[in-house]
This record gives structure tokens, sequence and C-alpha cells, in this order.
């Protein structure tokens, strides 16, 4: 496929400065602007998260050892947060208020079956076979019912865990590398960029749209204001060095993809990414549904979100 597009090369690029946080926000950022407490109390949950994970995350490792191209990783970090400021942001906010949240959350959903066949490719490398079989089922479910714009396989039990080649050589003990803060792109790592190379070029659509260019660039603008949309509503917990901070999450985040597929992951480092806005909207129906005789609404908001 050419690539002359150069307008929907940097929309692709921009969103992506602060991508570290996007796995574990989706769901925040889906329900923003509500009132459930449902919603609301995952959202408190994500933002402890976070919260917990700039003060802990990689702490043991010196910063000379994990990031000894510090000093020109910051200039690229204030020059792709600057690009964010002023662009992609904006573009972010007026994707939420205007883009409903069904529309939003279907084309989430398709992206992310495009990707299970690829999931499962690096799992059977992993040696996990019944993984990459349930990776698979669930491909052929949600595009068999839904063309992949819903998540059926899941009602099955079907998880979704993402794998890309990155997590592949981690999970076979791979060291990650420097930490490299990327022009447009943000954070990553020696091991995680050869990764993002490869899972490029695993994309269906790269082929499926090597006719149409202008669609591809299009739909990888879309993906990116899209990624950038779900870190809105939690970026506001990063406060002081939000260098170092994103840095010390991204780099956890690597550490626990590893742990996690391997058994020994600690479960409340991470909120789990398989868990659905569609039930937390159901939690939220069955608390506005929970209503006196006399027809007042139970208050729950002062429930408590299971850890």
């Amino acid at each position: 496929m050419r690539h002359s597009s150069l307008l929907y090369v940097g929309l692709f690029s921009l969103a992506a400065a602060q991508p570290a946080f996007a796995a574990e926000q989706t769901q925040a950022s889906e329900l923003e602007n509500t009132t459930s407490p449902a919603k609301n109390g995952f959202i408190t949950k994500s933002e402890a998260v976070v919260k917990k994970l700039t003060v802990n995350a990689n702490a043991a490792q010196a910063d000379e050892e994990k990031d000894p191209f510090e000093s020109v990783n910051r200039k690229v970090y204030a020059f792709n947060d600057a690009l964010d400021r002023n662009i992609a942001r904006p573009i972010a906010v007026q994707y939420v208020e205007k883009v409903p949240d069904e529309v939003r959350g279907s084309y989430r959903h398709f992206r992310k079956n495009l990707r299970e066949p690829w999931n499962a490719v690096n799992q059977l490398i992993q040696g996990r076979p019944l993984r990459a079989a349930k990776s698979l089922g669930r491909f052929t479910i949600n595009t068999v019912t839904t063309l992949g714009f819903a998540d059926p396989a899941r009602r099955l039990n079907l998880t979704t865990e993402e794998d890309g080649l990155g997590t592949t050589l981690g999970y076979y003990g791979l060291p990650t590398g420097p930490y490299l803060m990327l022009p447009f792109l943000g954070p990553s790592t020696i091991r995680e960029g050869v990764g993002m190379i490869a899972d490029g070029y695993a994309q269906p659509q790269r082929y499926l749209l090597d006719d149409h260019e202008g669609v591809y660039w299009s739909e990888q603008a879309l993906r990116a204001v899209d990624s950038r949309s779900q870190v809105l509503e939690v970026e506001k917990v990063l406060q002081g060095d939000k260098y170092a901070q994103l840095r010390d999450i991204y780099l956890q985040r690597l550490s626990f993809e590893i742990a996690e597929k391997k058994g020994t992951a600690d479960d409340g480092m991470f909120i789990n990414d398989d868990t659905e806005d569609d039930d937390l909207l159901e939690d939220s129906d069955q608390n506005d549904a929970e209503s006196n005789s006399d027809g007042s609404i139970t208050d729950n908001s002062e429930t408590p979100v299971t850890e």
C-alpha cells in the first residue's frame, strides 16, 4: 500500500501520544457524563488504580536503567504533548460529544474482532493452544452473528485476550530494552517497537483496503481519535512529573501483561480489560429499577464497587 496520505498519518499519530492508559480505561471513558452509581464507581476505581501506579510502578528499577535516553525522550514528550493539547485532544472531545456511545462501542468491538486471528497466532506461538482456540471461537461467533459489531461470544464465557508480537517475545523472556518516547506515537520500548511493526502488518484491513488508500488511512485516523478519547476521563489524575508517571505506568503495564499470561499477576494491579460497558449498563439498569412501593428510587450511590 502506498503511504502518501500524510494528513491521515498525522491524525493517526497525534492521538497516540498517551496510549499507556487506553487499555485500562476504555470503559471509563465510555461512561463519562453520567450519574449512574455503577458507572461513576467504575471511573473511581479506574482513577484509583492509576493513582496507585503513579506511586508504585517500576519503583525497584532505577531511572538510568529503564530510561537511558531520558533527556531525549523528555524533549520528544514535550513535542507530543503540545500536539496533543492543541490538536488531538480537542478532536477527541468533539468525537465523544458528537458520536453516540453505542456507535463508539460498536466500532471498538469491530476493531477488536479483526484482531482476534492475530491474537490466536501469538497464543499458539506462546504454547497456549486452548487460549488460541478461544480467540478463534470468539472471532467466528462474533463475525457470523453480528459482523463483529457486538460481542455475543463473551456471553458464552469466551473472553478476549489481546496479544501482539511484543508480548510474545516478552513471554519467552526477551527484555523490553530501553524505554523510548517516539515522535507522534508515544511510549514504546525496543521490544515493543519491533512488535508494533509486525502487528501493523498483521492488520487484515491493511490488505483488504490495499486498493482504497483513502479509506484505509481514514479508518486509521478514526482509530487514533477513538483511542485518544478513551483517556479523557482519567488523564486528570496525572500530577507533577507527567512524563515519569506515564513512563512508569507504561512499563508496569508491559510487566503485568507477561505476568498475567504466566499466572503470576496481581489481580488488583490493573483493571480487567474484559470488563465490558454492557455489564456496567446492566448494573445501572438494575439500580434504576430498584424502587419502593411508593415509587421512590432506592439510593445506591454509596454502594462500593466490588473489586
